[in-house]
């Protein structure tokens, strides 16, 4: 089969077409037929730095969308034919690729009204932010949340999710991202390039600080955001955890979440893994019924995956970026 893979730990760019042998599924798993790969930041991460259990030449390639070609022993509730989608083992060969391996009871049915390179756009971003806001942080109607880079993937989808459940959502982007973020359902948008991010949401809250944030930057982004939490609040951190001295017991009796979707995958907690396809089936149902934008922005061909890594690593970009690998 036709894939893009990695010889060794490089920049995207390294990325290369070659023949690879055509996988076959083992017990438990899936032969899916790639129609649709979506890009993400891990992407260019564990390309960059590799991961313990490659062995190259390595296909990476962790959202895709496709119809089930194949099914290995002990396989029940799927037949060949069906269409489905699904946040893939960051550990084992992915979706960059014609055919592609995954494990039954994590996948999920392709969303109704949904076309395979929309429903590629959403697993590791959508998933994500769906188990931030409902799996972590437990939101509920007319709190106020604070959402770092809410025009791209994880944040923009969280800003949808947010505002469809009755939050006020305070967003941070550039503002030539401003009137997106405010589409997608951010009642105030603050420019962390040139404000104070943190005395903005004050005035937005009165002095009270935001009931949750949902920190898509870093742990020294998340630690600032310890400061902006009302008593009783909580942060969940997707890029790094914050600088936990800075909290102090007994003070605002706040909350702190760690959030690493793939991680299910190599946890071996078989409940876990299982919720990805939960999270697929509930996520995949709001999108079918346009409660939830694809936020896709750009479909592109196989070949051009590497310079679109390389785009994506810069940083700034706006919703998803799709590899569409059969027509």
């Amino acid at each position: 089969m036709k894939a893009l893979v990695l010889d060794q730990p490089g920049s995207p760019e390294t990325l290369h077409i070659a023949q690879m042998p055509d996988p076959l599924p083992g017990e438990g798993e899936v032969r899916v037929n790639v129609h649709a790969v979506g890009l993400n930041p891990a992407d260019y991460k564990f390309a960059q730095r590799g991961f313990r259990s490659w062995r190259y030449p390595f296909i990476p390639g962790l959202d895709v969308a496709g119809t089930i070609d194949s099914i290995g022993k002990n396989v029940t509730g799927w037949k060949i034919g069906d269409a489905v989608y699904y946040h893939g083992d960051l550990s084992k060969p992915g979706g960059f690729a014609e055919w592609a391996i995954a494990t039954a009871h994590t996948i999920a049915p392709l969303p109704q009204n949904l076309s395979f390179t929309e429903a590629a756009a959403l697993p590791c971003a959508g998933f994500t932010a769906y188990q931030t806001l409902y799996r972590k942080l437990h939101v509920q109607q007319s709190q106020t949340i604070l959402i770092h880079g809410g025009a791209g993937g994880v944040g923009g989808f969280a800003v949808q999710l947010a505002a469809l459940g009755g939050l006020q959502v305070i967003s941070t982007c550039s503002p030539h991202n401003f009137e997106w973020v405010g589409q997608l359902g951010a009642a105030e948008v603050i420019d962390y390039n040139t404000e104070d991010v943190a005395s903005k949401v004050y005035v937005i809250t009165k002095g009270r600080g935001v009931d949750a944030i949902v920190d898509t930057v870093s742990s020294a982004s998340a630690t600032a955001g310890l400061e902006m939490l009302a008593f009783g609040g909580a942060i969940a951190c997707v890029n790094g955890l914050p600088d936990f001295s800075r909290m102090k017991s007994f003070g605002k009796a706040i909350s702190v979440h760690d959030v690493a979707l793939g991680g299910a995958h190599l946890s071996g907690d078989r409940v876990a893994q299982s919720d990805l396809a939960q999270i697929g089936k509930d996520f995949g149902n709001l999108a079918s019924s346009h409660k939830i934008n694809p936020m896709l922005q750009e479909v592109i061909r196989l070949e051009e995956i590497p310079h679109a890594l390389a785009r994506l690593s810069q940083g700034h970009a706006r919703g998803k970026i799709v590899a569409q690998i059969q027509p």
